[in-house]
């Protein structure tokens, strides 16, 4: 599209500040212990029956049983566990793995205590019953007290999923979380592999690799895994392995050959450093349609030679036409030039039908990033990937393995940081769904599937925009959703716990389902118009869902990548978010109550942000202008916090006073990329899964700077640490309930036009994360790369916002953009 008023990027906005946080104390919900002694010789008996039971199964084990022991610490119900208290790196006793179980309300810990050291919690037990601080409280008063019971780990100690998933006789593929320290990587991955050995356990050669965490592949049975826990001293989890769905089914569409020709003749395909890397089936790099688009041959690739590169399901290649030609029917029927301004790349990351094996699909999605990079290594690539799993997933929104290898691609944690946009496709709600659950109901039940759980990958979801049938065979059906609602073929993250992120981010066309009110079916009407992979048969096909929609944003992504080379990832990121808007359809359906607790919260974890629009994230107009700022941000010291940032925004002071009580719009966007720590650890205090998070606020029209910086910075506040200062955080419409979670922060508010004046300065400070609380990784001196995006919005009235923020700024900062690497 032809962009005539650049977006603008500040530089030189950024004064940096010690900072120091808002402190948010955590009260922990311990027992009451009336009769500290008698609980002391209850948790010591439960110690000692867990030593000796141990000592007896090395006795008669028919293998090599390892040195140490596994116990399983439980809480009291509807109480916690003193979960920090249970780890002692010095003494090589490790917490594993931390559980919710929400039917008996406890938490359960599984703890690895090496041989040597059984005395460790014995003598902090003793201590407990006979020892008093200064303030009388028995010592360890908060550990020994949390704990309720203490087991032997078993089996199901080690799962994570549903109990019914754990393999019976039969062996299936599990992945197998073993943990490491850095000095000993080599001993864990050789134990692990000696014992697979032993027990006949097959293990996949392909392996991810987290902070204190490795994952591989196995396939075992019930017996193989309870031995594996015998043998082996590393283990710190298991779980199924996810089974990608199938979306190979094709749809039938009517078509002409000769759209096609007229088509391709009208189409002008330009060198571009933009490049869509599609992770899929493979592509049919012969389509007349998609081969002008292809740099070269090398870069049509698949993970495994002996798979081909060649399409054999059409998946691929239905991607591919819509992320060339973003609404190919529209352009069939415009008869307008058409200019393609990015390039395809294809890996096959699906082997052929048939030989379909259960992979490590974490491992296999690095492996493809790293095959397109190879191949074009200077693009401004845009990953797309519409594979999915929702077989063994976690229900609450909690990472995978494959999530996790997503966020590690996507911040560069293993390969100096290199940061990449990737999109992933929600999952698709079938029609078959729909018979036992009412639309919407049935989307809301749906949970977004693996690998979408990523921080860093914008997950995307479906609207529905078609309702008209003409095909006769569908005399009798009607559209499922209205036009501008969530599609029926959308996930969403409504069922997820609050603590994480929220998915999908951004809706796109998805289809809609056809009914007669008993029975739910796909209907080419109401799909999308793409590419066939059988072009010699017919050029075309129909898509529909998540799928659609995701190609469809990798098409915004790659032409913000052509108007703006050398862009950051989040930056891109952050612009498609801050350009998303809820339909009127979606208030009415989601929002019948108007808060933020309920319906906000709803409309924001079905529909995400909304619908992208790429006029608003490519480009300005005059009543609404997006003002950039990427920056680097060291969020901590060994110990402590580092700093925070404060921007001076140049806003057009006497345009937006002299608009008065016009209402006008200021809405900010916070997108940065954090490195995983994945396993499955409770994911707080130390064991948090970021390495850090960021936060913005916006000064407010009724406080000063020095009360804005002492609001969101105690550093700010001298002697008095309780002096917050006298203004108050702006109404946002989500708030930092919904919003701050996750690694992409979005939101608005609305105001009077003269009242955002003052809206001038805006803060980025840190919250804590695992680079800070494993400080012995020594992570905690790294920084963190942000984009922030800007802006005021007014009704359409004759209002110039633009031109006054051009003068105050240099021109090579608008029209020469340097963008850091």
């Amino acid at each position: 599209m032809s962009v005539e008023k650049k977006n603008i990027f500040l530089h030189d906005t950024n004064t940096s500040i010690p900072y120091v946080s808002r402190s948010t104390p955590v009260d922990k919900n311990y027992p009451q212990r009336e009769n500290s002694k008698a609980h002391a010789t209850f948790i010591e008996k439960k110690l000692n029956e867990c030593y000796e039971r141990s000592a007896t199964q090395k006795q008669v084990a028919a293998i090599r049983y390892k040195e140490g022991v596994y116990l399983e610490f439980s809480s009291a119900a509807k109480h916690d566990l003193a979960i920090k208290s249970l780890e002692n790196r010095t003494q090589g006793i490790r917490l594993l793995n931390v559980k919710s179980d929400e039917e008996t309300g406890t938490i359960r810990a599984t703890v690895y205590i090496p041989a040597g050291k059984e005395s460790y919690f014995i003598k902090k037990i003793e201590a407990y019953s006979s020892e008093v601080t200064e303030k009388g409280i028995p010592k360890h008063n908060d550990l020994v007290r949390s704990i309720d019971d203490i087991r032997v780990a078993m089996l199901d100690s080690f799962w994570i999923g549903k109990p019914e998933d754990i393999p019976n006789e039969v062996a299936q593929w599990c992945e197998v979380w073993i943990r490491y320290d850095n000095l000993f990587l080599e001993n864990a991955l050789t134990n692990i592999s000696e014992c697979c050995r032993t027990l006949e356990i097959d293990i996949d050669h392909n392996k991810l690799i987290f902070p204190e965490r490795i994952v591989h592949l196995i396939k075992a049975n019930k017996s193989q895994l309870s031995n594996l826990i015998s043998c082996c001293e590393y283990i710190t989890e298991f779980r199924r392995a996810p089974e990608p769905t199938s979306f190979f089914d094709t749809l039938y569409g009517v078509e002409q050959q000769e759209w096609a020709e007229e088509l391709l003749n009208r189409t002008e395909f330009m060198d571009s450093n933009s490049s869509i890397c599609l992770l899929d089936t493979g592509l049919n790099n012969s389509h007349p349609l998609i081969s002008p688009a292809i740099k070269n041959i090398n870069t049509v690739q698949a993970v495994n030679d002996s798979w081909g590169t060649t399409d054999h399901m059409g998946h691929g290649t239905e991607m591919a036409g819509i992320a060339l030609y973003h609404n190919l029917k529209d352009k069939l029927l415009d008869h307008n030039r058409l200019v393609i301004n990015h390039k395809i790349e294809s890996v096959k990351i699906l082997p052929p039908k048939g030989e379909n094996p259960i992979e490590l699909y974490g491992a296999i999605t690095e492996q493809a990033v790293a095959l397109a990079e190879i191949s074009n290594p200077s693009a401004d690539r845009t990953l797309c990937m519409a594979v999915t799993s929702p077989y063994y997933n976690t229900e609450d929104g909690s990472p995978t393995s494959w999530s996790a290898a997503v966020d590690s691609i996507t911040s560069g944690a293993n390969e100096n940081g290199e940061k990449r946009l990737f999109f992933i496709s929600a999952g698709n709600v079938f029609p078959a769904e729909l018979a036992n659950n009412d639309y919407p109901d049935s989307s809301i039940l749906h949970g977004v599937e693996n690998p979408g759980q990523s921080w860093n990958a914008v997950t995307v979801g479906a609207i529905a925009n078609d309702i008209q049938i003409s095909d006769s065979s569908y005399k009798h059906f009607h559209p499922v959703a209205d036009v501008g609602q969530l599609s029926p073929y959308s996930s969403t993250s409504v069922t997820w716990s609050n603590k994480w992120p929220i998915k999908p981010e951004i809706l796109l066309d998805g289809g809609n389902m056809a009914t007669n009110n008993s029975d739910y079916t796909e209907c080419e009407d109401l799909s999308l118009l793409t590419t066939y992979h059988k072009h010699l048969v017919r050029p075309f096909s129909t898509t529909w869902g998540t799928s659609s929609a995701t190609a469809q944003a990798s098409w915004m992504a790659a032409q913000i990548y052509a108007e703006y080379p050398g862009i950051w990832p989040e930056t891109v990121r952050a612009l498609l978010v801050h350009s998303a808007r809820w339909t009127q359809s979606m208030h009415r359906q989601f929002c019948k109550e108007d808060t933020k607790t309920k319906g906000r919260k709803l409309l924001l974890r079905t529909c995400g942000y909304g619908v992208p629009d790429l006029s608003k994230a490519i480009q300005c107009v005059d009543n609404s202008v997006n003002l950039i700022i990427q920056g680097e941000l060291q969020p901590f010291t060994k110990k402590h916090m580092d700093e925070m940032h404060l921007h001076n925004i140049p806003w057009p002071k006497g345009v937006l006073q002299s608009l008065g009580e016009t209402k006008a719009i200021i809405r900010a966007t916070l997108s940065y990329f954090i490195e995983p720590g994945p396993g499955e650890v409770g994911w707080k205090d130390k064991y948090r899964y970021p390495s850090c998070s960021l936060r913005f606020d916006v000064i407010n029209s009724n406080e000063t700077l020095d009360d804005f910086k002492k609001r969101v910075n105690i550093k700010m506040r001298g002697d008095d640490r309780k002096d917050s200062g006298d203004g108050s955080s702006r109404d946002w419409y989500l708030g930092v309930g919904n919003r701050d979670v996750g690694s992409i922060h979005s939101d608005f508010c609305e105001d009077l036009a003269v009242n955002l004046c003052d809206a001038n300065y805006v803060a980025v400070y840190p919250v804590i994360g695992w680079w800070r609380e494993r400080s012995h990784l020594g992570k905690y001196n790294e920084k963190v790369r942000y984009a922030l995006v800007l802006s005021i919005e007014t009704p359409e009235v004759e209002v110039d916002l633009y031109t006054p923020i051009i003068t105050k700024i240099e021109t090579t900062q608008i029209i020469e953009i340097t963008i850091p690497k």
